[in-house]
Parts: C-alpha cells; sequence; structure tokens
C-alpha cells in the first residue's frame, strides 16, 4: 500500500506540472509534506491560510474524499454528483440539485472554480472560509444527510484512508478538521484562468467586433454597469450580497437568514460570470434558463423592493436594447474556459 500511494504522490507530481495553470514544487519539508505553491495563470496571487498550506498529498487526499460517496449516509452521492467537472461544477442543468433522499434542496449549486478567492461561502455567507463550507452538504439533510461522526468512522475504518491522512497531515487519526482542510485544498486548486478573454489580456486573441461591442456595454454605466458588481477581470465579482429585485417580498430571505437583519432580506452573493454561459440556469433558485432572461431581468424586469441594490435603483429600466443585449452574451462567451473542465488533475481520481 504505501509503495502503490507513493507512485499516485509521482504520477500526481507529473501530471500537474504538465498542466495550465499549474503547481510549483519546492523540496519536501520535514514532514515528508511536498508542500505546493499554486500557479494561478495570470489570475491575483490566492491567499492560502497558514495552518492549512498546501501540499500534494493534501490535495490528493482531498480530490479522493470530493468524489467518496462515503460522505453521505447511504453512501451513493459525493461532493461531485452536484457540482460536476464536465458542467464547470454545477449540477447539470438542474435548478435545484436532488439529495440522496430524493427531496429537492431550495438553491441552485454554485461553481467551485476559483472559489479559493471567496470571502464568504453559499449563497447566503453561511460559512466563513472554505475550510468550513465542506461540513455544509455533508450534514445538510435534503443533501447528503450525513454526521460527521459517522463520515469519520467510515474513514478511520477504512484500508486506505488513516494512511493516506498520515502522508497528508502527519496523523492517522482521521478528524473533521482534517477533512475539510484536505477538501479544502484540493478545491484551492480549482482554477479557471484560460477563456479567450484571458487570451485577449495577455495578447494572444482578438475580440470579434461584437464582442468588443459586448464588452462596451458590460463597462458602460449607463448600458450593462456590470463592473460595480462583476468586477471586470480576475475574478468577475466583487464577492458582496445584493438584493437584485427578484421578488418583491424575498420567498427565501437569503442573506437575513444568517445575520438576522431585515435589511438583508433577499440579499445573495454576486456570483462570478467566468464560465457564465455554461452554467445556466442561473439565480439562487435557478429560475432564468437563459442568458437572455437573466439580463432583461435587470434591464427591465427588476423588482422595487425596499433594500434593492444601490446599483439597480439609480438605473433605468430598458436602457439596453436588444441589439445591446446581443453584444453583451457575446462578451460574455468570451468568459469560457474551455480547457477548464478537460483538466484531469481536477477529475474522479481512477
Amino acid at each position: 500500500m504505501k509503495t502503490g500511494i507513493s507512485i499516485f504522490t509521482c504520477l500526481l507530481i507529473l501530471s500537474l506540472t504538465a498542466c495550465k495553470p499549474d503547481l510549483q514544487f519546492p523540496v519536501t519539508d520535514g514532514h515528508q509534506h511536498t508542500h505546493v505553491d499554486l500557479n494561478t495563470g495570470g489570475l491575483p496571487p490566492m491567499i492560502i491560510p497558514a495552518e492549512n498550506p498546501l501540499s500534494v498529498e493534501g490535495i490528493a487526499l482531498g480530490r479522493k474524499l470530493f468524489y467518496d460517496n462515503l460522505l453521505s449516509a447511504n453512501n451513493t452521492m459525493n461532493c461531485g454528483s452536484c457540482h460536476q467537472l464536465r458542467n464547470y461544477f454545477v449540477d447539470s442543468n438542474l435548478a435545484l440539485s436532488v439529495g440522496i433522499d430524493g427531496i429537492a434542496g431550495t438553491r441552485n449549486s454554485m461553481p467551485l472554480f476559483n472559489i479559493g478567492y471567496s470571502k464568504k461561502f453559499f449563497w447566503d455567507g453561511g460559512a466563513a472560509d472554505l475550510e468550513s463550507q465542506v461540513m455544509g452538504p455533508i450534514t445538510n439533510p435534503v443533501e447528503m444527510h450525513e454526521t460527521m461522526a459517522n463520515v469519520v468512522n467510515k474513514l478511520q475504518s477504512h484500508p486506505q484512508y488513516p494512511s493516506l491522512f498520515k502522508q497528508a497531515f502527519g496523523t492517522d487519526v482521521v478528524t473533521s478538521k482534517l477533512i475539510f482542510f484536505a477538501i479544502a485544498q484540493f478545491e484551492r486548486t480549482l482554477i479557471s484562468a484560460n477563456s479567450k478573454f484571458d487570451q485577449w489580456k495577455r495578447g494572444e486573441a482578438t475580440l470579434t467586433a461584437q464582442e468588443q461591442r459586448g464588452l462596451d456595454v458590460y463597462t458602460n454605466d449607463q448600458k450593462g454597469d456590470c463592473t460595480h458588481c462583476h468586477s471586470l477581470g480576475s475574478t468577475f465579482t466583487d464577492f458582496e450580497f445584493r438584493n437584485t429585485g427578484l421578488d418583491s417580498i424575498p420567498v427565501d430571505k437569503g442573506r437575513a437568514l444568517i445575520t438576522l437583519d431585515s435589511d438583508d432580506d433577499g440579499k445573495f452573493k454576486t456570483p462570478t460570470l467566468r464560465n457564465i454561459a455554461m452554467t445556466p440556469p442561473y439565480m439562487h433558485d435557478g429560475r432564468f434558463a437563459t442568458l437572455r432572461q437573466c439580463i432583461e431581468h435587470y434591464n427591465k424586469n427588476f423588482k422595487y423592493t425596499k433594500n434593492l441594490a444601490p446599483e439597480l435603483k439609480i438605473l433605468p429600466k430598458n436602457r439596453m436594447t436588444e441589439g445591446d443585449i446581443d453584444d453583451l452574451i457575446a462578451f460574455l462567451e468570451t468568459l469560457t474556459d474551455h480547457e477548464f473542465i478537460n483538466n484531469k488533475n481536477f477529475d474522479k481520481p481512477e
């Protein structure tokens, strides 16, 4: 077993160093962990918690856990069930994912690429960091419906996991904390930074006339006015929470469920627009099937709620023409990273 694991680790190193963006590997430290410097492919440096540095062994363990059905109560579901690589880590085209008991949730699955840049997690910001968000879907009664105590027991009695935890963290005692640490390490490697937009920024591609017009609509504060929430470049979001006027009276109170502040009623996290053309449906409840429907909401269909986002309050409705919307969609399609979904380092390990 030890020899097999070592071979797997060597293969992981070779494969990771061959991809874009890649990982840099300093020398092994005194704890026999091969620490990793994450190459973000042109995106800003990612802040990595000092208590959970990236290592080859930790990433490999996290990847294995991410795709392991042992994390669910009836051993039929894993993180990758609702966050599918081929669908840019969202749940196919489902508005609401279905858990192990056949019950649909209340919110659309969020993509996981570039998640290491996020400030708070889930649509309502209910988790403060990437490590703690791991527990949410595992213990949620309509998702994996498991307890962490059961997960720990299953992994501790598994023929492989204790030695994998030993390699990653220096102990063969499985704990919830180390499970969270390992999965978070893997999730931080899910970098998407090679879209046509990125290539254009690097001088490797040229925008078409329509794509350029769409970029102009995106940045024009009298048209799309997208940049106030979806910052241009890098993450394409400011990670803040807003009520975007989906309902006159919010059906889902969103952020207010966490803060218990009525001023946060109906506020949800601003999602990234990277790969947006590939991740329908849209909004926290998946109510919009197409990008055009989503843009039309911001153009003319938003409701004037008591705490409507200030950015929308000052914008007139019907400010974009159909041609503007066509151009904007063309630009948004340049944010698709076609290579990302074929990165074998992000897929289920064999």
